[in-house]
């Protein structure tokens, strides 16, 4: 395999890795090989969080996630197995991740029902809205339940929205309920518009939830950056990704900020679950995983490497490169390894121009 940029001084950049069940070694195992491919220097932390850890040492493995976490600021996660409780939800919780971020676009070559090309950027509040109470039955005939929409959360999400929307040269479109939800999502999108006035070179503008989901079908082009409350971005980004032809080709980062608006830890993690079924087998697909590494890679600043690796990985994919369950042959240490030639590659290029 080519490494370039070994004898390169390079920063080293510290990850926590959580390992978890099912696929999850052999994902870890493809995103290794990349780091070592790439002009990069990761060192991994890891943190075992597969079920039979947890049941072995319950809180105490959580309290060793969490502080490694606070300690390097980043971690890559892998799917793990709900079983009591979901570790997502308790890392989300213990390190107050209040933004999940879901980069969405097509792949090319990949069968979808949907002809037009998606180049989205979700920008999800990961606290309130319906989730954070189940609700009670009132008789047998009737149920109610609180949404609560806070304006911590909806102000941080804005700011990573606009500072997203300020790098790529893009706009922002919040989305919401705000005139039937005049209370809740009005904070929200108030939060949003408060924000927007620090941002006047961004084009901003407020659309309503249930039209811009025809909107993003009839016209995806006029939307990159889109800022939305928790339930909105769920629905939000099962969507987009079904439109790219499966919800196991994304990736998705999880934020929490400093009382001044700055990231403070992130976590990213791909899309899909554990598939027991295939663990083991050399047939997992690493897209999500190595997406979600890319992601994480622009974050820490590589956005050389963080750009090669994702086209990379779209050019092999779209050269017939691929695992089985996108119509290919190769297993995943192979279809890891023509990524990792076609990132290298692209690199290189500009040396050899010279």
């Amino acid at each position: 395999m080519v490494q370039i940029g070994a004898n390169m001084p390079q920063r080293t950049h510290n990850v926590v890795e959580v390992l978890g069940d099912g696929i999850s070694s052999e994902l870890s195992a493809s995103i290794h090989r990349v780091a070592e491919a790439l002009p990069v220097t990761i060192k991994f932390h890891p943190v075992d969080l597969s079920r039979a850890a947890r049941e072995s040492r319950g809180n105490a493995l959580y309290d060793e996630a969490e502080e490694a976490i606070r300690r390097h600021h980043s971690a890559i996660k892998y799917p793990t197995e709900t079983f009591k409780e979901s570790p997502n939800a308790v890392l989300r919780e213990r390190l107050d991740f209040s933004v999940i971020y879901r980069p969405v676009a097509t792949i090319p070559s990949i069968p979808t029902h949907f002809s037009r090309s998606i180049d989205l950027h979700i920008v999800r509040v990961a606290t309130g809205g319906t989730y954070d109470d189940a609700g009670r039955r009132v008789g047998t005939d009737a149920a109610v339940s609180m949404r609560v929409i806070e304006k911590k959360p909806c102000t941080e999400a804005a700011w990573f929205a606009f500072g997203l929307a300020n790098k790529l040269g893009c706009s922002v479109v919040s989305t919401s309920k705000w005139t039937i939800q005049r209370a809740a999502d009005g904070l929200f999108e108030e939060a949003c518009d408060g924000v927007a006035r620090r941002y006047p070179g961004v084009p901003y503008r407020r659309e309503l939830f249930d039209a811009l989901l025809a909107h993003l079908v009839m016209k995806p082009e006029a939307y990159r950056v889109i800022v939305t409350p928790n339930e909105y971005g769920d629905f939000l980004s099962d969507l987009a990704c079904g439109l790219i032809g499966s919800v196991g080709l994304g990736d998705s980062a999880s934020y929490s900020f400093t009382s001044d608006g700055v990231v403070e830890n992130a976590l990213f993690d791909p899309a899909g679950g554990t598939a027991p079924d295939i663990a083991g087998r050399d047939i997992a697909n690493p897209t999500a995983a190595l997406l979600a590494f890319s992601t994480y890679l622009r974050h820490v600043g590589e956005d050389k490497a963080a750009g090669a690796l994702r086209k990379g990985l779209f050019d092999a994919i779209a050269a017939g490169q691929r695992t089985r369950d996108l119509g290919g042959s190769l297993g995943t240490t192979a279809f890891t390894d023509a990524v990792c030639q076609r990132a290298t590659d692209l690199l290189t290029q500009p040396a050899e121009r010279k």
